[in-house]
């Protein structure tokens, strides 16, 4: 299944199921709400609710107010070659918050303190249930899907120190979607995914998920629901 959060001209959010060129209302107002019912799978894939059109859709942040999104460093092990680095022992961790997030077609608001903004495709993992301290068969379970990011980095704050918050947190600043993929979609929780990203249609970055060195299980096993994760580079 592909899942989104669109808003409507209500001024509302609902969650929706891609259906051809269709977008069917599940009954709830956003993808975070949905996966708290621990039925969300029956009911996106067999909700009948009103449709709205694909074309000209308006697209929220695919879970717009998560618990906390963690994303992981230094992850991409073709990437950290190139760089000449030795491939890390343990992930490289650090938080995003939820009014960082926007939705995919949203512009994303340049900060005035920089001189140095970045972009980076990102292989996004939704968490759709809590877990901790889960072995890899309860992490696997708990990922609802996947999802793109683009990691926008603020980088002269972003190294100012060897800690990377302060450049990766700026309000609006991270596309996040359109859509959530769930699992059997892609072949299950390891998919090997070509990510791309392009400007002005030039391709500046393009890499595997394959090669991730810290894979989806191992982000969710200390995640909340609905927490996405992005394997960052």
């Amino acid at each position: 299944m592909k899942l989104a959060t669109i808003r409507t001209a209500e001024g509302t959010t609902r969650a929706v199921r891609l259906e051809d060129d269709r977008l069917v209302d599940l009954g709830v107002p956003d993808l975070g709400t949905l996966l708290t019912d621990a039925a969300w799978q029956t009911i996106a894939r067999d909700a009948t609710g009103p449709a709205y059109d694909l074309v000209g859709a308006d697209f929220a942040t695919v879970v717009p107010n998560p618990s906390k999104v963690i994303c992981v460093g230094h992850n991409y092990s073709n990437h950290i070659k190139e760089m000449g680095r030795e491939l890390p022992a343990y992930p490289t961790l650090f938080p995003k918050f939820a009014d960082t997030l926007v939705g995919a077609n949203d512009d994303i608001v340049e900060p005035a303190e920089t001189d140095a903004l970045d972009w980076e495709v990102e292989l996004v993992v939704v968490i759709g249930q809590e877990v901790r301290r889960a072995d890899d068969s309860q992490a696997e379970a708990a990922i609802a899907g996947f999802t793109v990011m683009n990691d926008v980095s603020v980088r002269d704050w972003q190294f100012r120190t060897i800690e990377w918050t302060q450049g990766k947190i700026w309000d609006s600043s991270t596309p996040v979607g359109p859509f959530l993929v769930t699992p059997e979609e892609l072949g299950g929780v390891r998919p090997a995914l070509r990510v791309r990203t392009t400007v002005d249609g030039q391709v500046m970055q393009s890499d595997d998920t394959g090669t991730l060195l810290f894979d989806p299980s191992s982000w969710s096993s200390t995640s909340r629901r609905s927490s996405p994760c992005a394997p960052g580079t």
